[in-house]
């Protein structure tokens, strides 16, 4: 087992340190899961969970566990992109108690607030309130103990717990009492209601929880997003009963992919795990989650992903774009047109692809947005590689027509280009981090992949088609452009060094 960060001789490797993804800049330092996230006067606030060692006298340590507990470690931004560390004050030297996932809200007074799960004895949820909008001072947290509870039924909240506001009623619920939820008018005085989900999905299996939870309006519809432990981020688009007091999910989606090397019969798939969302001040929704386990090198070192904003389509379904602000990194651009490979000889005894290069990527911090006609991309099985040279296969981001997917190296997420409406040509946007890699497909589906051998070996962009066809012909990139993107993590640096992030490690 690593060790938990608090142990001061533990670092990140600057071979490990992502040039504009947010992590961690201790060392070991599961579980990383966002939290509180609010946009208050101007700035950006986060928050996400840190393991670290307790030697205090209150009662703050896990059950089971020895000598750790869990602190909100706070980051502030301007743009969802250049973090700065903030001190610590959610934490079990302060609180009494280790501190487990929740959501930030606003009261309606227009205070900053949290709802999160408290590692205390007895364990329930608590509500924090802060005292200024730079959320450098919080007033003592509170449990919520509901009224009206039907005997035998325990609704203390203890899993993940949310809250959202309907006019002037709050509601809350939590993964750990089967989505029971309460009500109030003042955060003080909670009253039983009922289940929050109507029914049930037949997409979700048995046994699959709702933690990490976090139900907003989107469009005109709710979005439940949350994740299952053992498959990942998944989420619900529906509607809200105001009569019934409930979630009527509709429609059921995933976020999170299994990788070929993955169990089939043990599942436990946390690429893209535990997510938090913030709505920003011109009403776009834009989501953080985890990256628990996208590789065994970074595992503990709490990645988060790039920011994504959602929306509805006019279909009516999910769409998932790359934050907006990250065009504010593009550099020395590059455009080619009518990127042209000649297709496999399909009566030659040679495998039936072919790759051919693109462009040389010189660094390591690129957005690369192709584009292909309707007509071209139909039923081709073709992709680019990078990190590839004449020889290297290095990362493959594959089109797949026979399986209707899109393969991110190992991850292969659902999307056909047979599905598009009629019109809609081609577009993947990629971002690469070092040896992270991020894919959004005409901001319908999202996937990612890691390739920490990635200096092993080419620095090239290369296309790749497969064709064996009698009617094998030609395949045209209509563009291509690759931007370099410049980093944003000197705060990372900066609290690498100052550790002003480091909890207590013992009652005050």
């Amino acid at each position: 087992m690593a060790t938990c960060d608090g142990d001061t001789t533990t670092t990140v490797t600057d071979e490990l340190v992502l040039n504009y993804h947010l992590m961690h800049p201790g060392g070991d330092s599961q579980p990383g899961d966002p939290n509180l996230a609010y946009h208050l006067d101007g700035t950006y606030h986060l928050h996400y969970i840190l393991r670290h060692p307790w030697y205090g006298d209150s009662a703050p340590v896990r059950p089971g566990e020895a000598e750790v507990s869990f602190s909100f470690i706070h980051v502030t931004s301007p743009d969802m992109l250049h973090w700065t560390w903030r001190t610590t004050k959610l934490q079990p030297s302060f609180t009494g108690h280790g501190m487990f996932s929740g959501t930030g809200f606003i009261t309606k007074e227009g205070k900053p607030a949290a709802i999160y799960c408290g590692l205390s004895e007895p364990r329930h949820a608590f509500i924090a309130v802060a005292d200024d909008n730079d959320l450098s001072s919080w007033q003592k947290p509170y449990p919520v103990l509901p009224d009206g509870v039907p005997a035998g039924k325990d609704v203390r909240l203890l899993g993940d717990p949310d809250l959202f506001q309907v006019g002037d009623t709050y509601y809350t619920y939590s993964a750990g009492d089967d989505l029971e939820l309460c009500k109030s008018t003042d955060l003080v005085n909670w009253t039983y209601v009922g289940p929050l989900m109507q029914r049930e999905l037949p997409d979700v299996a048995q046994g699959e929880d709702t933690s990490c939870a976090n139900l907003f309006p989107l469009g005109d519809k709710w979005m439940l997003l949350c994740i299952s432990h053992q498959l990942g981020c998944r989420y619900y688009l529906g509607d809200w009963d105001a009569a019934a007091e409930q979630f009527v999910p509709e429609t059921h989606g995933r976020m999170n992919w299994r990788r070929a090397s993955q169990s089939l019969a043990e599942p436990a798939y946390r690429d893209f795990f535990a997510p938090e969302s913030v709505l920003t001040p011109d009403g776009r929704r834009v989501m953080w989650a985890w990256l628990a386990t996208a590789d065994p090198a970074t595992d503990l070192k709490s990645v988060q992903s790039l920011p994504r904003e959602l929306r509805l389509g006019d279909d009516g379904s999910l769409r998932i774009e790359p934050l907006s602000e990250l065009e504010s990194l593009r550099y020395d651009a590059l455009t080619l047109h009518d990127v042209t490979f000649t297709s496999p000889d399909s009566r030659s005894d040679r495998p039936g692809h072919v790759t051919e290069k693109i462009a040389d990527l010189d660094g390591d911090s690129f957005e690369i947005r192709i584009t292909v006609d309707r007509a071209e991309a139909n039923r081709n099985r073709f992709g680019v590689q990078l990190f590839a040279d004449d020889g290297g296969e290095g990362l493959l981001i594959l089109l797949r027509p026979e399986s209707g997917t899109l393969c991110v190296g190992e991850t292969e997420a659902p999307f056909a280009v047979a599905d598009l409406p009629a019109g809609e040509d081609l577009e993947l946007r990629i971002f690469v981090d070092k040896y992270l890699v991020e894919v959004f497909a005409n901001g319908r589906q999202a996937a990612l992949s890691v390739l920490m051998g990635y200096r092993d070996g080419g620095n090239q962009l290369r296309g790749y088609i497969f064709d064996r066809s009698d009617k094998a012909a030609p395949t045209t990139f209509r563009t291509v452009e690759i931007w370099k993107l410049k980093p944003t993590n000197q705060g990372f640096f900066e609290a690498r060094e100052s550790r002003i992030w480091q909890p207590d490690t013992q009652s005050r």
